[in-house]
């Protein structure tokens, strides 16, 4: 048995079925989507999801994961009625579960986060979610008049804009991580340090890679518009200290180049500057230390609650407007 909280609310448990069935073989790469459950679920609350595999767990090769920042418990045998699962096995990782969907007023919208461990919430807080996109989620349901918009992290550690890293690339991912989500209109982009970080630290490689950045983030902003999704492009953040960073700053000046194409390109519907608010003005190319974990690219809770209060109440009062198979914003 798995389960994503160590105990639950005695009488709250509900079975999941699929077509009226308890359970579902799901074949490799493939998605399940379960029957709905009846019963209501407030904004923010914390669910458990107890999953038993019958016939064990043939080999590592499974969903998951790896930057959850949340405990999971692990348990021989059928637990699937237990409100509590003394002395289970824990790990910080999430298995199995890709995601939760809610019927909700349709008034309601979602804004998507693609990005790496720095949306991942890599420097965060252990089950205490306050990923900058966990900050955001709750000023925005504090607030009436955004109160009906739901953030969905779709963030991997060590991810790439461009190839694969510890999952697939942000392109190849778009599909499954943006496009299918239910009720998207907004999309924020925040990926591409781990690029500018993974190539060779020559200009003809740096020149390389800020254009394929420049050109990926064209893509997803044209494929997104075509959905109707107004796309928010995010500045990377400065890395001076950490490994990516090299004496001659080769790796700087690219992150700088795309960084300005975002700013002024006009690409995008809306600039949020994360590198502005969490830079240190002293030392432009890196962290503010008073955000910095210490590896000199992640940032604390203090740091993601910056990133957090950056992004403006304004982008979520505005509503995508379809004309003639195309997206256009008013």
């Amino acid at each position: 048995s798995f389960a994503n909280r160590g105990s639950s609310d005695l009488g709250s448990a509900r079975p999941v079925t699929f077509g009226g069935r308890p359970g579902f073989d799901v074949p490799m790469g493939a998605q399940a989507v379960s029957d709905p459950l009846d019963f209501d679920v407030r904004p923010g609350t914390n669910l458990t999801v107890t999953l038993y595999l019958a016939d064990g767990q043939a080999s590592t090769s499974i969903t998951s994961h790896p930057g959850s920042r949340t405990t999971s418990y692990m348990l021989a045998g059928e637990h699937l009625a237990d409100t509590d699962l003394p002395g289970a096995t824990t790990a910080d990782h999430w298995y199995f579960l890709s995601g939760l969907e809610v019927w909700s007023k349709n008034t309601t919208s979602a804004t998507v986060v693609l990005g790496d461990s720095l949306t991942d919430g890599r420097g965060s807080t252990t089950n205490g979610n306050d990923r900058w996109p966990d900050r955001l989620q709750g000023r925005l349901r504090s607030r009436a008049g955004t109160a009906d918009i739901a953030v969905v992290n779709q963030a991997a550690g060590g991810n790439r804009v461009l190839h694969d890293g510890l999952g697939p690339n942000a392109l190849a991912r778009l599909d499954r991580d943006v496009l299918a989500q239910s009720g998207v209109d907004r999309l924020i982009v925040f990926e591409g340090v781990n690029d500018i970080g993974t190539a060779d630290a020559t200009e003809p490689a740096m020149k390389q890679v800020t254009a394929d950045l420049i050109g990926a983030y064209q893509q997803i902003v044209t494929r997104a518009h075509a959905q109707g999704i107004r796309v928010y492009g995010a500045t990377l953040t400065p890395f001076g200290g950490n490994g990516y960073d090299d004496p001659a700053g080769v790796r700087e000046s690219a992150r700088q180049a795309v960084n300005r194409w975002i700013r002024t390109s006009g690409r995008f519907d809306a600039v949020i500057d994360f590198d502005r608010a969490a830079r240190d003005p002293h030392n432009p190319r890196a962290l503010l230390p008073a955000y910095d974990t210490g590896d000199h690219l992640h940032l604390d809770p203090a740091g993601y609650k910056v990133l957090a209060d950056t992004v403006p109440d304004r982008l979520f009062r505005q509503s995508p407007q379809l004309r003639a198979g195309t997206a256009s914003y008013a």
